[in-house]
């Protein structure tokens, strides 16, 4: 075996060692066998040093951090579907002026409303706060569950006081463009939210989702009480009211971590 020069690399070739100036994998005449180069047993030791200082202290080689891979990822997904429940809510307040529906108002007000939910969840992936995504995770639910009771207690009123809802055309519209809305915001925030593990950001797929059905029972409620059936308005209103309990339920249940997904 010959000694290793300072600029030599030290090479075995099965049992035999040598050093050569060449660093890649070679072969001999003599020594047919594909050489490997030998790792110097302080350097190894040294590049696992390395990589366990590296690991232990957060650090990756240039690449992102995880943590902020995520907070990127959630803020990116909060700002996309704001994003789009705006333009929703734009289009309705178009509607609305066109229109002069103090029906499709009350709706409007409350699209903005449910929309904002969605702010301090932005935060929290901002902060990259587990605390402040639970806590952004059980304002969605709270929401959530006023959704139902107004859709409730407006439909009980409906039924008391039985009032046919004016303006069809642009009811069943205006619904369309909330459920058009609504529904795209909920595909973006729940598939998100499986990616990224996070409760909050499902609850607030779930909660787009309802608001989605109720844009829907706007729809509905415009074609029954257009073809004459104005007392199934209320009962539409009745049906989405358990549906958005359920939803609730389902939202309750994974902010307070009894299911993964």
């Amino acid at each position: 075996m010959l000694p290793a020069s300072s600029d030599s690399t030290l090479h075995r070739h099965g049992a035999r060692l040598h050093s050569h100036p060449y660093c890649g994998p070679h072969r001999h005449l003599k020594l047919p066998r594909r050489s490997a180069p030998v790792v110097a047993e302080g350097s190894e030791r040294r590049h696992e040093h390395e990589h366990g200082h590296d690991q232990e202290h957060g650090h990756s080689h240039g690449l992102l951090h995880e943590s902020i891979k995520r907070s990127r990822e959630g803020i990116r997904a909060v700002a996309l579907s704001l994003a789009v429940l705006f333009t929703a809510a734009v289009a309705q307040t178009v509607v609305f002026i066109a229109s002069g529906s103090i029906a499709l108002l009350a709706d409007l007000i409350h699209n903005f409303g449910d929309a904002l939910t969605a702010v301090p969840l932005g935060i929290a992936f901002a902060v990259r706060s587990q605390v402040a995504e639970r806590r952004a995770g059980l304002a969605v639910v709270a929401a959530i569950f006023i959704s139902a009771c107004v859709a409730g207690v407006e439909a009980v009123g409906r039924l008391i006081d039985p009032v046919a809802p004016t303006h069809l055309a642009v009811l069943a519209l205006a619904g369309a463009i909330g459920y058009g809305g609504n529904f795209i915001a909920a595909r973006i925030r729940l598939n998100a939210g499986r990616r990224l593990h996070s409760a909050a950001m499902i609850a607030d797929g779930h909660h787009a989702q309802a608001d989605a059905y109720v844009s829907l029972a706007v729809i509905a409620s415009a074609v029954v009480v257009a073809v004459g059936l104005p007392i199934a308005d209320p009962l539409i209103g009745l049906a989405i009211t358990l549906v958005i309990l359920r939803i609730t339920w389902q939202s309750w249940r994974i902010v307070r971590g009894h299911h993964a997904d």
